[in-house]
């Protein structure tokens, strides 16, 4: 599919814009699935205040989009209207840590690269990101944890950009973190994050970091095109078993299949599409409601349109 060159519509101003902007770009290779369809007009701003003036002069009726690392993402075969933003590496990916371990740090820093340096440098309580294969941004927005730990317990405030390109700096309680999820207008573009980190050893904080990638290799498909944990865990019950039980391990649809290593993460064998995927997930909600009684919700972000003449249904709530 491909949309109108938005580009064109938008007028001189765009000439004063920084960073990179692309019409009808593919961002599959931009996602872990590596799948979807063309996002309407890509920009990845030079810094801050290049994507301050970009929102500041995109027309209101324009919908925006922000992807991060892809890692927990799924575009569907239609594309995406409108502007799609991704932060460049370059400009938020800096790291200051002060006397107090008082640390900032660029929402498009990788977690795992996040947890690694914080290690070297031996300041401590960030070694869970290693197993969080996303950015700093997306954790921000889905008070992203694993092995016991969680972003909200460390973290002291966030900067984020309105649609209109205005900053605001957010509390801990504006944030207003929950399981895989925050308070934050969904407009908001968080572009740092502050955390209280610890003194710690060097080569302690390594050891720990080393346990959590073991695990992750020994329990997660972490060599497959997948996109993560698939389906948040309902309250005392865990995703995972919900759906092994329904007998959905190694099941396929299409090109997309449910890991045989780890039942909540749905994996693209090589040719699946987006819409694969999304109803294989789809007919797993269905079975194990019809089972259980139990509705799985999405952890992994579907957006984008359904490609012409598909869709899929019910969506249940």
């Amino acid at each position: 599919m491909m949309f109108a060159d938005l580009l064109e519509d938008l007028g001189d101003w765009t000439s004063k814009v920084r960073g990179r902007l692309s019409s009808n770009f593919d961002i599959s290779g931009f996602t872990w699935f590596r799948v979807g369809g063309p996002a309407q007009l890509f920009f990845n701003p030079a810094d801050e205040a290049d994507l301050s003036y970009f929102l500041k002069h995109l027309p209101e009726d324009i919908p925006v989009t922000t992807i991060g690392l892809g890692s927990n993402l799924l575009v569907r075969d239609g594309g995406i209207e409108g502007v799609v933003i991704r932060l460049s590496g370059k400009a938020f990916s800096s790291v200051e840590v002060d006397d107090d371990y008082v640390v900032r740090v660029g929402a498009a820093m990788p977690d795992m690269r996040f947890a690694q340096q914080m290690a070297r440098q031996g300041v401590g309580g960030f070694a869970f990101y290693k197993g969080i294969p996303g950015s700093i941004g997306g954790a921000l927005r889905m008070n992203a944890g694993a092995h016991g730990d969680e972003t909200k317990r460390r973290l002291l405030g966030a900067r984020a950009m309105d649609r209109q390109g205005d900053i605001h700096k957010l509390t801990p309680d504006d944030l207003g973190h929950g399981y895989r999820s925050c308070s934050v207008p969904a407009s908001y573009i968080f572009t740092e994050a502050t955390y209280q980190g610890e003194a710690g050893d060097p080569d302690a904080l390594k050891d720990e970091m080393d346990e959590v990638s073991a695990y992750r290799e020994e329990n997660q498909p972490t060599k497959e095109r997948t996109g993560g944990s698939t389906f948040r865990n309902p309250d005392g019950m865990s995703a995972w078993k919900l759906v092994d039980e329904a007998g959905f391990r190694g099941f396929s649809l299409g090109g997309a299949q449910v890991s045989p290593k780890h039942t909540n993460f749905l994996i693209n064998t090589g040719d699946a599409t987006a819409d694969d995927i999304e109803r294989l997930g789809e007919t797993i909600r269905q079975k194990v409601r019809a089972m259980t009684g139990v509705s799985l919700h999405w952890e992994i972000k579907r957006i984008g349109a359904f490609a012409e003449g598909k869709t899929i249904t019910p969506f249940l709530d």
